[in-house]
This record gives C-alpha cells, sequence and structure tokens, in this order.
C-alpha cells in the first residue's frame, strides 16, 4: 500500500473521527471519542492517507519542554500492518526531536486487564521502542489500568 504522511497539522478533528469510529475495540467508549474530538483541534497531528483517504493518525500534546504525549493513535482496521502506525510515529518522533523534547509517552490499556486488541497495541509500542513505566488505576478507574510507556526520542 503506497500512502503518504503528512503533518503536524491542527484541526484535524473531522479527518480523524472516522477513524476512531472504525476502531470500536479501542474506542468504544462515546464519551472518550467525544474528549479525543474536542482536543485534537489544538494538537500537532500527523495524518496517513491513502487515494485521499484519512487511513491513519496520530497525535501529540506536549506538557512541558523535555515531553510530549501520543494522546490518541488509530489506524484504520483495513490499513493494519501495513507500517502506517511506524510510519505515523517516525514522523512524530522526528518533529518532537525538531520541538527539543527528550521523551514520548503513551497511555494504554494495561495488561492487568487481559485484552486481545490492547495486547497488540502494547507489542506495537514496545517494538517502536517504548518500555512499560507503571500501571495506575486512579487515571481511567479499577476497570481500566492505564500503562504509561515512555520512549526517549
Amino acid at each position: 500500500m503506497r500512502f503518504t504522511v503528512e503533518g503536524p497539522l491542527l484541526n484535524q478533528s473531522s479527518s480523524c473521527e472516522p477513524v476512531l469510529r472504525a476502531l470500536p475495540d479501542w474506542f468504544g467508549i462515546e464519551e472518550a471519542i467525544q474528549a479525543y474530538i474536542a482536543d485534537m483541534p489544538a494538537l500537532p497531528t500527523f495524518l496517513a492517507t491513502f487515494h485521499g483517504r484519512v487511513i491513519g493518525f496520530l497525535s501529540l500534546k506536549q506538557h512541558n519542554p523535555h515531553s510530549a504525549e501520543i494522546t490518541v493513535m488509530g489506524v484504520h482496521p483495513e490499513a493494519h500492518r501495513q507500517g502506517i502506525g511506524r510510519a505515523l510515529l517516525e514522523q512524530a518522533e522526528s518533529y518532537a526531536r525538531e520541538q527539543g523534547i527528550e521523551y514520548l509517552q503513551v497511555k494504554t490499556l494495561g495488561p492487568s486487564r487481559p485484552d486481545k486488541h490492547y495486547a497488540r497495541t502494547r507489542a506495537f509500542y514496545e517494538a517502536m521502542g517504548f518500555r512499560p513505566l507503571e500501571e495506575f488505576t486512579q487515571v481511567w478507574g479499577e476497570q481500566n489500568p492505564c500503562l504509561v510507556m515512555v520512549k526517549r526520542v
């Protein structure tokens, strides 16, 4: 699949919402989808497109001069395992380095709540060099333990 990656861009909620909605195994909570959509306009966002259609995206939020967070990332299920996530992350890391950012973090469902979809997510981030830092239940609650993963960029 020949796709292109562009960004960082702002105001990309409407471009990314269809991808979010195509991933109910990861983004199945309507309140969370609405929160991502509300936050995204101000966040640097990277888009992967194929024939003019957004098939993946990644949004960053800088917390301080040294670190940023991947607040949301998604690749349309039809485009999984095509190198799109890797390309998006590499573009975001390049941007982060240009901004002087030293560390990236991502929050995902922790392994203490078994889920085959999030096991794939964690495996992807580990393959990309992220390491688990700590799992918290205070972020999303007891039923949704939050694993923080970090990477030096």
